[in-house]
């Protein structure tokens, strides 16, 4: 017993450790282009402050784990006036490996200004929108090459009837037809969507994995494990939905706390009730419900296509729901599985493991709360 409350110890600490990173989580760019009369403008939603440090965003989580994170770090600390001055300085540095053709021939895109938007806390990166101006395009094919090292871009075509939304990796180019757009269908908005869901589970939605595990930990009989996800997936389904079409909004200082209140409630009900008990999936839908209002500010910063709002709701929907059938079933198949029937599986497994749980989701809620 006491090598398990060890272990759990030693493994609660590292995670705590570890939640300090997700205020370097990596976010997508995103791009909103137009024509207007014979001028092509671009605006440019990008993390400045890492392309300024050069780290390379392909693939990656989190900014701590990458060359630069120092600069990075510093960068950050600047004022918001010190780092617009320090984005239009260094212009050509950073947006010269992007480039832009109009029918196979290359245009110059001019710096028309740069806004560094006010951090919602310092856990959260800042965005930067950067607006660039192609002064005589007309019509034809507009290409976009992204820049290997830069991470994801969502890139879309306003103004006009059928507008383009595609998503670019680094090293991608996209090409469009000025004169209309390309139309994403309802299929290729619902599949584009479906990573991004599942992403934000697996494996950038920490708080989201330890809540479907303290699930999970309670019993691994399919009865009990299947109304606590219906009742999770169904309230989280309304508030995505809710929270995505702008009918409720709440803000992130109290959501965020209230998501780790709900890790640490499960977790220590796990320790103290021995089964499913009546309330439980009414306490799980409760809490669905503001696990869904985390799912829309994430779909707030990725976006979703005007014309093809709800069938990328819905593939974002069926992502995260992916991604949770992913942890419950790497859950199986490395505990329950092995262990599930044995006699001590509760005392050794199920009490040590909700335990950790327990202590991260109360160390996040005074971190977001106090800190």
């Amino acid at each position: 017993m006491r090598r398990a409350i060890f272990i759990a110890m030693k493994l609660a600490w590292m995670a705590i450790l570890s939640s300090a990173a997700l205020a370097h989580e990596v976010v997508p760019s995103i791009g909103n282009f137009q024509v207007v009369g014979p001028r092509l403008e671009l605006a440019m939603r990008v993390n400045a402050e890492a392309l300024l440090a050069g780290i390379n965003l392909d693939g990656l989580e989190d900014t701590n784990q990458a060359e630069g994170a120092g600069d990075y770090d510093a960068l950050r600390a600047l004022p918001d006036a010190a780092l617009a001055e320090r984005v239009e300085r260094a212009y050509a540095q950073v947006f010269g490996p992007m480039t832009l053709t109009v029918d196979g021939v290359a245009v110059q895109a001019e710096l028309h200004g740069v806004e560094v938007l006010p951090a919602v806390s310092d856990e959260v990166a800042r965005a930067t929108v950067v607006r660039l101006l192609v002064p005589e395009v007309g019509g034809g094919v507009f290409s976009l090459f992204w820049p290997a090292g830069y991470g994801t871009l969502v890139l879309r075509q306003n103004g006009v009837d059928e507008p383009y939304t595609g998503t670019l990796q680094g090293g991608d180019t996209a090409q469009v037809p000025l004169a209309g757009g390309t139309h994403l269908s309802g299929w290729q908005a619902f599949a584009q969507y479906i990573p991004v869901g599942f992403d934000h589970i697996l494996p950038k939605g920490l708080d989201h994995i330890l809540f479907v595990l303290g699930l999970f930990f309670l019993s691994i009989r399919m009865r009990a494990l299947l109304w606590q996800i219906s009742a999770f997936t169904l309230a989280h389904t309304v508030t995505l939905a809710a929270g995505a079409l702008g009918w409720v909004s709440v803000p992130a200082s109290i959501v965020e706390p209230l998501i780790a209140a709900s890790i640490c409630f499960v977790a220590v009900e796990n320790i103290l009730a021995k089964g499913l008990t009546p309330w439980r999936p009414v306490v799980v839908f409760g809490f669905g419900l503001l696990h869904g209002l985390g799912f829309a500010s994430v779909l707030g910063e990725f976006g979703l296509p005007e014309n093809q709002f709800i069938p990328a709701l819905l593939g974002f929907n069926v992502g995260v729901e992916f991604g949770q059938i992913t942890v419950i079933a790497i859950a199986f198949l490395a505990v329950g599985a092995w262990f599930g029937r044995k006699a001590w599986y509760r005392t050794r497994i199920t009490v040590p493991a909700s335990g950790v749980i327990a202590l991260i989701g109360a160390y996040w809620v005074v971190e977001r709360v106090f800190l």
